[in-house]
């Protein structure tokens, strides 16, 4: 049984361990998700990079744009793999950025907008192992979007396992999900955070609300609600210190 985190380090090195396991297991297609609005999706990327080091030069880290790529580039100046950018908006072809020697993928950040481009790319990659870090791709803000965008956007993730996920419902409550574990919701109860559902798949926002209005136990198990101590302070303090 997982474990919430009692920082975003913490949740870090449980993420790297859900990847490494769902790996193990044959997925290759992931997603590890810290959603906190305050958050700089570069140092937790760096953090998040060791889950790779195995792989050498064989892996190969896409950003949204060319931009950001070339800031990669410059802050990581050492490293031993591979930075582009997934080259939304241009003739980008796709031999020269998916090449036979890469066994696996890193697309940082990516939004809704990249999905077109993703999905073309991961046709490419074919069955080799992508990892999306902090993906925004069903981004309910996109105003406009038309049938057949949307369409595209829900094959896409529909094919992506959610392997790590973290997000504040409230000041008092989470959702959470470690590969393998089930996706749980946490309540702060007396100063301490309690299990309080255990659910197969990710529940929607109608479910969320039954389960935080009841405020107890809906397990799909007969297991006890664990008890952890507050969890958004101590992300608080590193959130600010990521983003000083």
């Amino acid at each position: 049984m997982s474990e919430l985190p009692n920082s975003l380090e913490d949740a870090i090195a449980q993420s790297r361990v859900a990847v490494q396991a769902a790996l193990a297991n044959g997925c290759t297609r992931l997603q590890v998700e810290f959603l906190f609005p305050e958050l700089k999706y570069m140092p937790v990327a760096e953090q998040f990079l060791p889950v790779f080091t195995e792989y050498d030069s064989r892996l190969k880290i896409f950003f949204a744009d060319a931009g950001a790529a070339a800031l990669a580039r410059r802050n990581w100046a050492d490293a031993p793999f591979q930075i582009s950018d997934i080259g939304t908006g241009r003739a980008a072809s796709l031999q020269t950025k998916i090449q036979p020697e890469d066994e696996i993928f890193l697309f940082i950040a990516p939004t809704s907008v990249e999905v077109p481009q993703l999905e073309k790319l991961c046709e490419e990659i074919a069955d080799r192992p992508v990892v999306f870090l902090n993906p925004r791709l069903e981004d309910s803000g996109v105003v406009g979007i038309g049938y057949s965008a949307r369409k595209t956007r829900e094959r896409f993730t529909n094919t992506i396992e959610s392997c790590y996920y973290l997000r504040p419902i409230d000041d008092q409550s989470a959702l959470y999900r470690c590969y393998p574990a089930q996706w749980e919701v946490w309540l702060e109860t007396g100063g301490e955070y309690q299990r309080i559902a255990e659910l197969p798949t990710k529940p929607s926002g109608d479910d969320l609300d039954l389960i935080l209005s009841k405020g107890q136990p809906q397990t799909t198990t007969d297991a006890t609600p664990q008890r952890k101590p507050s969890v958004f302070k101590s992300l608080q303090r590193f959130l600010k210190a990521l983003s000083s």
